[in-house]
């Protein structure tokens, strides 16, 4: 399969204020006011060779999009063939919720089950090209195993600091691949604050949080890229997403503004809708009061741990996506998230994580109010594999039978 050309990288620019950073040196917040750095492309070089019929002949892996990644070298483009991850047309689902046009883009068969994947491809490649030797962050489970998956592919060090509550398998994913692992009896922003603290005393130590360096959401955006070419250069109408730190949410509105002015899409982009848990909506507070930020979410607590996020970094930018897009952050309990969950794997086969069960129960929500309309296509980025979440069901009660018993239909759980 062809090689693609190089990334047409050409700035690192703040999200707030008019400062430009050269992009090839290692950069964390903006220096003028610590806010988080977003990539610019060379949108014209890129447009001349990411054409449809050139994507068509690339391997089925994130880099294939690498005209619009930040990695420069190709030795640095390593991961595990992730990428291109199933879109379903969740047909059964769908006529029970009435939006039977619904689409599920299941990012729980990515590397260490979860979409993190993705940020973290995208991430520790970077960093490596740039001369990083340790790095660490802050993590409710997923994103700690996925950057630890990557750190060990490129031989990097990684420190993680995860709430003592983050499921258990997270925890034994970052210690098997060599990360150094601490717990925090909080949350998130607790081991946020730890890992600050970090940086601050040891020289030459990167802070891979959640939107301090600027390349997580590059790999993030790719969602976007995917869905838009599996759909034959259309967008949906609705993109549904369960937000914590939102950078999914961010990253697919920069691709999509990125797909547009390089004129491979056209006409109003997708409402995006910011899915939260009622225990930890900062979000839908901040939307709703319409504020241009969020307040601190005090006693977060939710099913939905991985979204358990009281205070997003990218809250302005989260706000500002669903604004331009005249979307919308709605909350939802965790009963129904968890009943969605389960109402997934019944009429669809998919196992999804209760994050996903979040964005579900939000587009039923939404779909009662009348805000999605029967005849919309709507978009659920599916971002884990319920795999990861054993306890978010309930342990069936099932019969035992010995080898001379017979099966009697209806009899079993």
């Amino acid at each position: 399969m062809p090689t693609p050309p190089p990334s047409t990288l050409t700035v690192l620019h703040c999200s707030r204020c008019p400062t430009h950073l050269q992009p090839d040196a290692v950069h964390q917040l903006c220096p003028t006011c610590s806010a988080p750095l977003l990539a610019r492309y060379d949108l014209e070089r890129a447009r001349a060779s990411m054409t449809a019929e050139a994507l068509a002949a690339r391997r089925p892996t994130l880099w294939r999009y690498a005209e619009l990644l930040p990695v420069r070298d190709p030795a640095y483009q390593l991961g595990f063939g992730e990428g291109m991850t199933p879109l379903h047309a969740a047909e059964r689902l769908g006529r029970e919720l009435g939006v039977p046009g619904l689409l599920v883009k299941d990012d729980g068969v990515l590397p260490t089950g979860t979409f993190k994947a993705r940020g973290a491809a995208i991430g520790v490649a970077r960093a490596a090209e740039l001369g990083v030797r340790r790095m660490i962050m802050p993590t409710n489970g997923n994103a700690g195993a996925a950057w630890s998956a990557y750190a060990a592919l490129h031989g990097l060090e990684l420190g993680v600091v995860m709430p003592v509550d983050a499921p258990f398998i997270t925890r034994v994913e970052c210690v098997a691949t060599g990360a150094s692992v601490a717990l925090v009896d909080g949350l998130i922003g607790d081991a946020g604050a730890i890992v600050a603290r970090a940086v601050a005393r040891t020289p030459g130590l990167f802070d891979a949080s959640t939107l301090k360096e600027p390349c997580r959401i590059e790999g993030k955006k790719t969602i976007a890229l995917e869905f838009v070419e599996q759909l034959a250069w259309k967008t949906p109408d609705v993109v549904v997403y369960p937000t914590g730190g939102g950078v999914g949410l961010i990253g697919i509105h920069k691709a999509l503004g990125e797909l547009r002015e390089m004129g491979l899409i056209d006409g109003p982009l997708p409402r995006l809708v910011a899915a939260q848990a009622s225990g930890c909506a900062p979000v839908v507070r901040a939307h709703d009061a319409r504020e241009d930020h969020c307040e601190g979410w005090v006693g977060g607590q939710t099913a939905a741990f991985g979204i358990n996020v009281p205070k997003p970094l990218g809250d302005r930018l989260i706000l500002q996506a669903l604004r331009a897009t005249e979307g919308v952050a709605i909350a939802v309990d965790d009963e129904a998230a968890l009943r969605a969950q389960r109402q997934c794997a019944r009429t669809q086969g998919l196992f999804v994580c209760p994050e996903t069960g979040v964005a579900l129960a939000a587009v039923a929500q939404l779909r009662e109010s009348g805000w999605i309309d029967a005849r919309e296509v709507v978009m659920v980025i599916s971002t884990g594999n319920g795999i990861k979440y054993p306890d978010s069901l309930p342990a069936p009660d099932l019969i035992t039978l010995s080898p001379a018993d017979d099966w009697e239909w209806g009899t079993l759980a």
